[in-house]
């Protein structure tokens, strides 16, 4: 490893699941990142789905895509948003489900000799050998075992960590565990208890953690630190309370003022800088003081589960620290919009529609497009929001009434989105595939594309610059067939892939109507933004502060 010792840090959850130990490792992440170590994170799932490709977004939250076409959990959208120096990839984040299919591969190559397959030490020796992967060319890798301590499923990756703990010695590796201290309003106190029994479970696998963060709605006293100290075995400094944050890029400031960086640093024995600190700062002090606010409708489907557009939100949030905006996210369902219910819209300043896949709901999709553009309201499209803004447009504008998607109607008369390899015979009127391209087209384009915007275009002019890369997660394309008859009638296309493949439309007659095939909130920072959520949030602002005016003169 070129000579650099790697340290390992283990974060485990217990008492309960969702306290958010991907928030606490992605902000110890920050703060090593800070103190200039290089810093790598590794999310291990302990469920059997190879990935979180298949699963819906109403049981698990959003699908994160890394830059290499990776489908991830979640959490490592907070990796990438706190971590600018760490980009992730398919290897930071792995399932029980992929561990299993893995060694089963190597069993049937023949790779284990005959041996007798088992958990210890075949499965172990996977997990740990993906873990000591990550570390080269890294200061320190922090690692999330997701599940919560006691669970069945998440006992092998402990048992790996447990031995990867004695083979790179104890002053390499550090165990940080996250559990819940409730408070109890009948008895008027927190409740150490569960976290006694939590890190009593883990001790009972000869696991110790080294840090005991703790969660908690009310301020941890003393002596409840103290008491939490004694009977976990864990220094009472490094007891360390997480009281909740307004906002989750607060977490970074509060866990070093508790000091929790410091203990990591001291037990590796590293001489490194203080933690620089001032860009968090900012991002707090913009989120929480905003000059100006506005409310957007956000048309979608997944409404079940607030982390199904976990990356979307987080992408309008860092918009609003980059315009000192308050911005109101209203969420609307699709299917209502569907029926014809338009009332959710008619007060926001702004429409965005974001991706998703299938039949529900995409006709109220298609309804949003035809709502913003009609009133002239400020819309941003992502994904399956460009293609109902372009079925829209051929629909309500070009007069091809019929015209839909292949995925919605594979036989429709006009489709004008399909997929890549799809073709129509305009005699019989059938659809078809090019010969050997039964599985092009067919199959997800997935991660980092490159994406060329055209001279004179709004998207040009947001990104100031003549080339991006952006992350796709979808399979069907617009039809270049009907782009000329289209941009004769008004819709320019703004960016187009190496394969000219349709990227980025707008509509230059509207105040500002952006609508783009691959999804920008995977690649938008706290500290960085995005161009065009806040280009987009820009152009609410100016149509909420019209409506003031207007409102204002009415009233005059």
């Amino acid at each position: 490893m070129g000579g650099i010792t790697t340290h390992y840090i283990f974060v485990t959850g217990g008492v309960v699941s969702s306290l958010g130990k991907g928030i606490v490792t992605a902000s110890l992440g920050a703060l090593l990142e800070a103190r200039r170590l290089r810093v790598n994170i590794l999310k291990m799932d302990p469920y059997i789905n190879v990935d979180p490709g298949t699963m819906n977004p109403s049981q698990h939250g959003e699908v994160f895509v890394t830059a290499d076409g990776a489908e991830t959990d979640l959490d490592l959208g907070h990796y990438e948003r706190f971590v600018r120096g760490s980009r992730m990839s398919q290897s930071n984040n792995f399932t029980t489900g992929s561990v299993y299919a893995e060694v089963i591969r190597k069993e049937r190559r023949g790779d284990y000799l005959g041996r007798t397959v088992q958990v210890i030490p075949h499965i172990t020796d996977e997990i740990k050998r993906r873990i000591l992967a990550l570390g080269e060319d890294h200061d320190a890798v922090i690692v999330e075992i997701g599940g919560t301590v006691g669970d069945i499923e998440s006992q092998p990756f402990l048992e790996a960590a447990r031995q990867l703990r004695l083979e790179v010695g104890a002053r390499n590796a550090l165990f940080i565990h996250l559990t819940l201290v409730p408070w109890l309003p009948t008895a008027g106190e927190l409740k150490t208890k569960p976290t006694q029994n939590s890190v009593k479970e883990l001790r009972s696998i000869s696991l110790q953690p080294e840090i005991q963060v703790c969660r908690s709605t009310e301020p941890l006293p003393r002596d409840a630190r103290a008491k939490i100290a004694l009977f976990t075995n864990v220094e009472e400094r490094a007891v360390v309370p997480l009281e909740d944050a307004d906002c989750i890029y607060e977490i970074p400031l509060l866990l070093n003022r508790q000091g929790l960086d410091k203990i990591v640093v001291e037990h590796f024995g590293r001489s490194c800088a203080s933690a620089d600190l001032g860009e968090w700062e900012r991002v707090v002090d913009h989120l929480t003081n905003p000059l100006r606010k506005t409310a957007i409708a956000l048309v979608g489907k997944y409404l079940d589960v607030p982390d199904a557009y976990k990356s979307l939100a987080e992408a309008i949030a860092h918009a609003g620290i980059q315009t000192r905006t308050e911005v109101e996210v209203r969420y609307v369902d699709a299917e209502e919009i569907e029926q014809g219910d338009d009332s959710a819209l008619a007060d926001v300043h702004a429409i965005l529609v974001p991706g998703g896949f299938g039949e529900r709901g995409f006709e109220g999709k298609v309804r949003a497009a035809r709502y913003a553009r009609e009133r002239n309201l400020p819309y941003l499209g992502i994904c399956y929001g460009l293609h109902a803004a372009v079925i829209d447009f051929a629909r309500n504008v070009a007069g091809y009434d019929n015209a839909n998607s292949t995925e919605i109607n594979p036989n429709t008369r006009d489709p004008v989105i399909g997929l890549v390899s799809e073709w129509r015979d305009e005699t019989t009127g059938e659809m078809h595939r090019r010969d050997g391209d039964e599985d092009r087209g067919g199959t997800m384009r997935l991660g980092e594309q490159g994406c060329r915007l055209m001279d004179g275009t709004l998207a040009r002019n947001l990104y100031a610059t003549g080339t991006v890369s952006e992350r796709h997660r979808h399979r069907y394309e617009v039809n270049d067939h009907y782009i000329s008859e289209f941009e004769s009638l008004g819709l320019k296309v703004a960016g187009r892939s190496d394969e000219q493949l349709v990227e980025m439309i707008e509509l230059p007659g509207q105040d500002w109507f952006v609508a783009c095939q691959f999804h920008p909130e995977f690649t938008s920072s706290p500290r960085d933004g995005h161009p065009l959520f806040r280009g987009f949030i820009e152009a609410a602002n100016r149509h909420a502060a019209a409506v003031a005016t207007s409102a204002q003169a009415a009233a005059d």
